[in-house]
């Protein structure tokens, strides 16, 4: 009780002074104000958990002040006073977010109970916060806000969501996530959005990679009717649908060349035109853009404009994967077998302790989206109330790594080893494409080539 801060606010000096003696006899922090002025001015600096507030006070009636105080702060709980208080005035001052009243003259005893029936509120609303935002590392209303989860204890990714959130209280800044496919940057960069003054606009995500490039112009800028043979009406933009919002660029290292002139004048001009048209359009956007790729390779390489990535990155956040942070493992896994069960309706299960000890293990190519999908999986087929680590069976499991396929005799050519990372990660496989792309980090596309300019024969094992 005594960490419990209480404002009071009544014009009688007398009634502040007698209060403030008896209720920190009883280990309240009490602070007092005879004006609202004053009131408004210790509720800024001390934070108080209660508000003690009379009816009548000089140049401001007290509901008027409790309007204005359950606006600003609208966590605040007011027990209003007053010695000319009827029916009338008692469901006003509820109405307007009261939690009690108590009319003079009253008895000190009125109101240490009442600001003990609040303070025991105050505390079940506190323990009912931290046990439901336990693990996770953003508030629920942030959370509701991405309709997306950011869990884990480890100092690499509490570090990240600090940096998101510093991220987040400049409205300009632009923000360049890095990081492997399934480390959660989209999640990230609404975390950015939703934690910022634009929570209230738009947050538009577009894939750099998924639209045409033939397209591409016309989607991020619009265009003006009969622009070219298929424009039969006008049309917005990304960058005008997302004006005074946030632009979401994933896959940004993916964007053509041609594009990336213009989207950097966008970002430094705050203008755009429509394709076929000549009349500039001012919007105000922040954009987060996000890439699993080594931009300054591609740099290096003429594949990425020099001036555009030091626009985009003013600040960069970078997502550790999965393996390097073992010690979110735990949370994660309780985390999505609570999400999963409620909603398929099922009993949690238990989590057994050689199951996280196998997981903590695992190099999980796939990271946090991936971990997500097996405790799904286990919870489908698993006929057990405790998940074991025969209901997570992972690739290779059994097989030499990756790592010793690709020793040997061969020195120091790159090419020979990466033919046999290829074949090894095939083989671990038994030949599928996809899920060897995912073991080696690398797309599909890429893949396909690598077999292709190293002649391995794709033969599955049938027994």
């Amino acid at each position: 009780m005594s960490d419990l801060k209480v404002l009071i606010v009544d014009d009688e000096q007398r009634i502040t002074e007698k209060l403030k003696y008896h209720l920190e006899r009883r280990n309240f922090s009490i602070f007092c104000a005879n004006t609202p002025n004053e009131g408004f001015q210790l509720l800024a600096q001390e934070q108080p958990g209660i508000l003690l507030l009379d009816v009548m006070l000089p140049g401001m009636n007290g509901l008027d002040m409790l309007k204005k105080v359950k606006a600003d702060y609208p966590q605040m709980e007011v027990i209003m006073i007053s010695g000319y208080g009827d029916m009338d005035m008692v469901i006003q001052a509820m109405r307007q977010g009261a939690s009690d009243f108590i009319r003079k003259p009253f008895q000190i005893m009125d109101i240490q109970l009442a600001i003990e029936r609040t303070s025991k509120y105050l505390q079940l609303q506190s323990r009912l916060e931290v046990a439901e935002n336990r693990g996770s590392l953003v508030s629920r209303e942030l959370e509701s806000m991405i309709e997306k989860d950011f869990v884990g204890e480890s100092p690499q990714i509490k570090k990240v969501l600090r940096m998101a959130l510093k991220a987040a209280e400049d409205r300009e800044v632009n923000v360049l996530v890095t990081g492997e496919n399934g480390t959660g940057k989209e999640i990230i960069s609404r975390i950015i959005h939703y934690g910022s003054p634009r929570k209230g606009e738009v947050f538009a995500p577009v894939n750099s990679s998924a639209i045409p490039e033939t397209l591409l112009e016309s989607e991020f800028f619009g265009h003006v009717k009969g622009a070219f043979t298929d424009a039969r009406e006008e049309k917005k933009g990304y960058f005008e649908l997302a004006n005074n919002g946030t632009l979401f660029l994933d896959e940004i290292a993916d964007m053509p060349f041609a594009l990336q002139a213009k989207l950097l004048r966008a970002i430094e001009e705050g203008k755009i035109k429509r394709v076929g048209s000549n009349r500039e359009i001012p919007v105000d956007v922040r954009i987060i853009s996000a890439t699993n790729k080594n931009i300054e390779k591609l740099i290096g390489e003429n594949k990425f404009r020099i001036d555009l990535f030091h626009r985009i990155n003013t600040i960069e956040i970078h997502i550790p994967p999965l393996r390097q942070r073992p010690v979110d493992i735990k949370p994660l896994v309780e985390h999505f077998v609570a999400q999963i069960a409620r909603k398929k309706g099922k009993v949690e299960p238990a989590i057994s302790d050689s199951l996280l000890a196998k997981l903590e293990k695992y190099h999980f190519p796939g990271n946090v989206r991936e971990l997500r999908n097996m405790v799904e999986r286990a919870m489908i087929l698993s006929e057990n109330d405790t998940l074991q680590p025969e209901d997570f069976p992972l690739r290779g499991e059994g097989c030499k790594p990756v790592v010793e396929v690709a020793t040997g005799n061969n020195g120091f050519n790159l090419d020979n080893h990466e033919k046999q990372l290829v074949e090894g990660a095939l083989k671990q496989c038994n030949m599928n494409q996809t899920q060897a792309a995912v073991l080696l980090g690398i797309s599909r596309d890429a893949m396909k080539r690598k077999v292709k300019k190293y002649g391995v024969e794709i033969v599955k094992d049938l027994h």
